[in-house]
């Protein structure tokens, strides 16, 4: 019967463990990161999105509130807000406050039937499904973007006006 060994300096000793290490540990962080890994929820600015739980959250937590909004509809539907753009989380946790789901979630714009017009460095945004109309956008002109938005405000508060004044003569017959 035959034996064989191997002898091996003290650095190839070293050298041997510290690869085997690191080995391990970009095995176990690409395991981690396999199993936390989810689809990004892609949420358009102004707009919303469902997210459905596997069960009912006690409490949501949301990593940066300027970014998302979060309406909770039952125990496991939300409805996700986009507020600005960018990238965020959101933590759901169940009643002994284990984590039921960690989601990253990204704001963008949406694209669709947006005209951009540049004069000079100064952009002004218009929403054009089916005609073009001022939109504003973060990153607007200021002057474009104060503007649009004074006349948004003004039609909301004359809706607003309109619809108490029409619910007060509704009311009165």
């Amino acid at each position: 019967m035959s034996s064989f060994a191997l002898v091996a300096s003290p650095k190839a000793r070293a050298a041997a463990r510290f690869a085997g290490l690191t080995l391990v540990a970009t095995l176990a962080l690409a395991a981690g990161q396999a199993q936390a890994q989810q689809p990004d929820l892609i949420v358009k600015f102004d707009q919303s999105q469902l997210l459905r739980l596997p069960r009912p959250a006690a409490e949501i937590i949301i990593g940066n509130p300027a970014v998302a909004d979060i309406a909770i509809q039952s125990g496991n539907l939300l409805v996700v807000t986009g507020k600005s753009f960018g990238i965020t989380n959101i933590i759901a946790l169940d009643a002994e406050r284990q984590v039921i789901q960690d989601q990253r979630v990204m704001v963008r714009r949406d694209e669709t039937s947006v005209v951009n017009v540049y004069m000079a460095a100064n952009r002004q945004t218009y929403n054009c499904a089916p005609q073009c109309n001022p939109s504003i956008m973060p990153g607007d002109d200021k002057n474009f973007f104060n503007s649009t938005k004074s006349l948004a405000e003004a039609k909301m508060s004359f809706n607003e006006k309109a619809a108490d004044a029409g619910a007060a003569g509704g009311a009165q017959q």
